[in-house]
């Protein structure tokens, strides 16, 4: 490695302003005095939050003051073990009652707008009267601790609500977003046994109104359990004909005037569950706690992300979308939050960079998909708009090209990107940025507080500087403390626990660079094996979209039957009418090899129109190499779980070839 490449150009320095203004600063100086030693650097601060783990999560728990609403702590991590850690078994809490609890009644909490640029606006006052209302309204339906509240919604303040109501009376939340289809909102919600499903009769999107009554009636057919459904009107097209199930006005549930009453829960109480995106076969549903999700988030947006009283977050994300809950949860640093019911791009590429300018977003989030189609479009978001108000950009859902790190950083005028890396599985993020660390192009520069992050060979021996699967050495508080529908734990132990017991490994190949930032290479069950050597399949993305014909692309390597290996790369040219001839083709081997590796030069190079992905914008690499290997779709791929599944019909042709070609016998 060179020197170059050991220490490059950072995008972003914070400033002395900066650091000292960062709620981290003020939290390091309570960690000092907890530690009994300095903590000069985030090195030495975050040593000592995965070390002395009770200090900390304790420190966590003071800093923000949960103590005022719900006296001291106690113990802190009573048992150790991995999986079934017991935190603060002292604890009584509750997770939507410290959220609502934390701005001045005229601030505004959410703001909500729509795909027309129509806006709504929650006070922390309006907040608070219509989660009190609607706990009331669940109450009268006989809904209580324990029991599960369902939601298929759009990204819009009433889902917001919904979600604090039911976690305010001890009840169980679990939400996907309208742009499911039918069939997959029941295989993920009808296990739930809910009482109550809170939807809405359609939303906007791509400027078409899109009336979901009828999808509504379907999904209660997989959700017999449901005795009342709540209606939040945003079409206007008519009631909602349930046959069976009676159909309720939101407007009317959350006007009534109610006392907030809250059901203060243990810390490891479920708060709700997050499903996997299924698209590798049953989507896991993952239960989260009520304690373990209130201080990892106020740990992740409040150090992490630096959110306080006067910031306002705007993530592009949706209620199926981890990024959702994590948005909503800003709340609880006493931020605001800007919920955004439409498409990202219309009537073009600068809609949500425009939200951004026209309500004072302080702190917004998108996808790198997102990033390099604004790039793409000549878009310079600083020149263009008023981004006065915006201090923080983030990115997650897939690793980020250095490219467009850097094309985000320059094009906000210097605002710092910091690229996350983390997953449903524990609401949060492993790795990803602070405000007191440099920033270096397609890195992560900070294992994040708390999380014992390493990287590790097969043998388990930490690496350095070299590729290692993602793994966490010790508990976190939002692991997932079950497993919905997996009485005995085997499916939760299977799926992190298998490879080195006691141990998380999360199926991410990943390098702790001598900076002690990360770098993220893919996962690690799509690794790219050649001659031997081992790559991360977003090494070659880096490479190939580097190619400025190419604007999307996909590399799978397949282990084939007879002994071979078959390696292809698929990409979608950025002028559709383009054509990829042999002197393109020859470029972007050029480019594997001189950016990537000369050992991981594709052996064919296949234009596609457009790839399929995970509906949270991922690529379908583990799946895909399956199809190709002559898996059964239909085990390997949950059609309802893509963006758009017709677009797997290219690799279901070209695995028909392979079979019938005798490829791999």
């Amino acid at each position: 490695m060179s020197e170059t490449e050991q220490s490059p150009v950072p995008l972003w320095e914070p400033s002395a302003q900066v650091v000292a203004s960062a709620r981290i600063t003020d939290f390091t100086d309570l960690a000092q005095v907890r530690a009994g030693r300095n903590l000069s650097t985030y090195d030495e601060l975050w040593d000592w939050s995965i070390t002395d783990l009770d200090g900390f999560w304790g420190g966590v728990w003071d800093f923000f003051g949960v103590g005022d609403l719900f006296g001291a702590h106690g113990p802190v991590l009573a048992q150790e073990s991995m999986p079934g850690s017991v935190w603060f078994p002292e604890v009584q809490l509750n997770y939507a009652e410290y959220v609502v609890s934390r701005g001045r009644a005229d601030d505004v909490a959410v703001v909500g707008v729509g795909e027309d640029g129509s806006a709504t606006e929650l006070t922390w006052g309006d907040l608070r009267a219509q989660v009190a209302a609607v706990a009331q309204w669940l109450r009268g339906r006989g809904v209580g601790r324990g029991d599960r509240v369902v939601g298929y919604l759009p990204n819009i303040p009433e889902a917001v609500v919904a979600m604090l109501a039911t976690a305010g009376i001890g009840a169980v939340w679990s939400s996907v977003g309208q742009d499911y289809a039918p069939s997959a909102a029941g295989d993920r919600l009808g296990p739930l046994g809910a009482s109550v499903l809170v939807t809405a009769d359609g939303y906007r999107y791509a400027g078409r109104a899109r009336d979901q009554r009828a999808a509504v009636r379907e999904v209660l057919g997989s959700l017999p359990t449901v005795t009342d459904v709540l209606v939040v009107e945003r079409l206007g097209v008519g009631a909602l004909d349930a046959p069976g199930v009676p159909a309720h006005s939101w407007a009317a549930a959350s006007a009534q005037r109610a006392e907030p009453s809250w059901e203060r829960v243990g810390f490891d109480d479920p708060l709700w569950v997050l499903f996997s995106s299924g698209t590798t076969g049953r989507p896991k549903g993952m239960v989260q706690s009520h304690g373990g999700i209130l201080l990892e988030e106020l740990k992740l947006l409040g150090l992490h992300l630096d959110l306080g009283a006067a910031d306002r977050l705007f993530w592009f994300t949706s209620p199926s979308w981890v990024m959702w809950n994590i948005q909503s949860s800003a709340l609880a640093t006493g931020a605001s939050i800007l919920c955004y019911d439409g498409a990202p791009a219309h009537p073009d590429g600068r809609r949500l960079w425009q939200l951004v300018a026209e309500h004072g977003v302080t702190a917004f989030g998108s996808s790198p998909g997102y990033l390099e189609a604004s790039r793409e479009t000549g878009l310079r978001p600083a020149r263009d708009l008023d981004l006065s108000a915006l201090r923080i950009l983030a990115s997650t859902g897939s690793p980020i090209s250095p490219s467009t790190h850097e094309w985000a950083v320059t094009a906000t005028g210097g605002v710092p990107l910091f690229s996350m890396s983390g997953g449903t599985d524990i609401c949060s993020g492993f790795c990803g940025g602070v405000p007191t660390v440099p920033v270096w192009p397609g890195e992560l520069s900070v294992r994040n507080l708390g999380v014992a992050l390493d990287a590790w060979d097969l043998d388990g021996r930490s690496l350095r500087g070299e590729v290692g699967e993602l793994v966490m050495t010790r508990p976190l508080p939002s692991m997932p403390v079950s497993f919905w529908d997996d009485p005995d734990g085997a499916r939760f132990r299977e799926s992190y626990f298998n490879v080195y017991p006691g141990v998380w490994r999360h199926g991410d190949w990943i390098t702790i660079t001598p900076r002690q930032s990360v770098v993220i290479h893919g996962r690690s069950d799509a690794t790219l094996n050649r001659h031997g050597v081992r790559m991360g399949s977003a090494d070659i993305y880096h490479a190939v979209e580097s190619v400025e014909q190419v604007r999307e692309s996909l590399v799978l390597g397949v282990e084939e039957q007879g002994g071979g290996y078959w390696m292809p790369l698929f990409v979608v040219l950025t002028d559709p009418e383009a054509t990829l001839d042999a002197d393109l083709r020859a470029v972007i081997r050029a480019a594997v090899r001189d950016r990537a590796s000369p050992r991981h030069v594709p052996d064919e190079i296949i234009q596609l129109a457009a790839l399929p992905h995970t509906r949270t914008g991922k690529r379908l690499e583990v799946p895909l190499k399956r199809m190709l290997q002559g898996a059964d779709p239909e085990s390997v791929v949950q059609r309802a779980a893509l963006d758009d599944p017709a677009l797997l019909q290219p690799f279901l042709d070209l695995a028909r070839r392979r079979r019938e070609d005798g490829e791999g016998d």
